[in-house]
Order: C-alpha cells, then structure tokens, then sequence
C-alpha cells in the first residue's frame, strides 16, 4: 500500500471515503445531518467547501485548505496538520454512528482517499 499524500495549506483537494467493507455511513437522514454539523465543526475552520455528495456508503468532499495565516487569525489553538483535522472529524462522526448502532470497529476505510 502506498503512502497517501500529504494534505498541504492553500491546495485543492477531492477528498472521499467509503464504509469499511462497503458498510453503509449513513442509515438514518440524520446520520447526514450529524455529519455535515461536524463537518463544520472540524473542517470548516480549515478548509473551504466548495461541492459535496454524501452517498450512503460513501462521500465525497472537493475543498481548498486554507492558508496557515487564514486559520491562525481565526484558531487560538496550535496548528496541526490538514490531515489531522480530518482524522479527527471522522473519528467523531464514528465514534457517535458506533453508539448509535451498537458496533464497534473501524467505520471507514483507512486511508481516506485525498486527489490533488
């Protein structure tokens, strides 16, 4: 397996991700809705959105990560890497689509797929 590319500041990406073994991500419309509100909680502060489909087995996100100066005058916590943020949005929603349903396990498959 190759090593996925880095996310860097002020790049375009085509983010996207399935559901481990082709699981679904969303069973419920408010799975969509709980993804997108932490979306926003975790992404929006470093990224722009520009298009999104949610699919129910997979997604797929087109944004622009914004400059290091875009997020630092907004964000008084330290400056993680691009990726981090998303490793952080998607363990939420999996941590709260676990409870949800009773599971355990991983959610999505690993890594999530970045296009430049």
């Amino acid at each position: 397996m190759t090593e996925p590319i880095p996310l860097e500041f002020d790049q375009y990406y085509h983010i996207y991700n399935r559901g481990n073994n082709r699981e679904n991500l969303f069973r419920k419309p408010d799975n969509y809705h709980y993804f997108l509100r932490q979306y926003t909680k975790h992404i929006n502060p470093i990224a722009d959105t520009f298009a999104y489909c949610l699919l129910p087995n997979h997604f797929h996100l087109l944004v622009k990560i914004k400059t290091v100066e875009a997020i630092q005058r907004h964000q008084r916590k330290p400056l993680k890497k691009p990726s981090q943020y998303f490793s952080n949005f998607f363990n939420a929603y999996a941590r709260a689509f676990n409870n949800a349903f009773q599971r355990t396990g991983s959610l999505f498959e690993r890594p999530f797929g970045r296009i430049p």
